[in-house]
């Protein structure tokens, strides 16, 4: 993977766009929830709040932008970098995940000679780096658009500017080449809306949403190349 995202040129690739956290790995890690636990532990310590009342404003802040942070942000101008070494850094990831031979061998079967694979995720670039260097697949994506926690505003999904961004690093101006792989509902219809074809990643056991927020719905990343068969090549 590329140390920087590029935009030098337009890319006449197709561009398939992967979110990261419990999407390229399942949530039975629980990885989701251990980092809510650290937020709000970071609520509560950072904002002097009780646990009940750091709960509900970390809920009130991720429904209203998107992203914990971007509320913290806005009404308490913390440090994003203090907060980024306090939640997702502090995650003990090497501990829980391991490399994915079976994500690996899926991700190979993508074609490369006219699809593009990028990562697209809400996190920090420190964060969305170390999840791909773990499963042994970083070196499959040719860049990462993240949400930078060092910018003043942020720029997260579902927010269609974040769309926007993601195209720009990926060097594609076309959004009928962008395909998106999301586990998040509001993530999928953000990028539907935008434009791009999305793929919603839910999970057996997990409820599907009053309203499908994408035209394909899989259950296991491996039913992608029958949703996309034009990015795969056949076996």
């Amino acid at each position: 993977m590329s140390s920087l995202p590029s935009s030098s040129t337009p890319d006449e690739r197709l561009v398939l766009f992967f979110d990261i956290d419990n999407c390229l790995y399942s949530r039975n890690f629980k990885i989701h929830d251990r980092m809510q636990l650290l937020i709000h532990d970071y609520f509560e310590h950072h904002l002097s709040l009780d646990r009940a009342d750091a709960i509900t404003l970390h809920q009130r802040y991720y429904k209203d932008y998107g992203l914990a942070l971007d509320g913290l942000i806005r009404h308490h101008k913390i440090d994003a970098l203090e907060y980024n070494a306090e939640v997702d850094d502090a995650l003990p990831l090497e501990d829980i995940l391991e490399p994915d031979l079976e994500l690996r061998k899926l991700l190979e079967r993508v074609d490369k000679s006219k699809v593009k694979m990028w990562l697209f995720t809400n996190a920090y670039v420190n964060h969305g780096k170390r999840v791909v260097r773990i499963l042994g697949v970083d070196d499959l994506f040719e860049g990462i658009t993240f949400c930078d926690y060092a910018e003043e505003k942020l720029v997260c999904k579902p927010k269609g500017e974040a769309f926007l961004k993601a195209m720009k690093e990926a060097s594609v101006t076309d959004k009928s080449k962008c395909f998106f792989v999301d586990d998040s509902p509001a993530n999928c219809r953000g990028g539907t809306e935008f434009g791009w074809t999305t793929a919603h990643f839910l999970e057996e056991g997990i409820h599907e949403p009053a309203v499908k927020p994408s035209k394909f719905q899989i259950r296991n990343l491996k039913e992608l190349p029958t949703v996309f068969p034009e990015l795969f090549k056949p076996e």
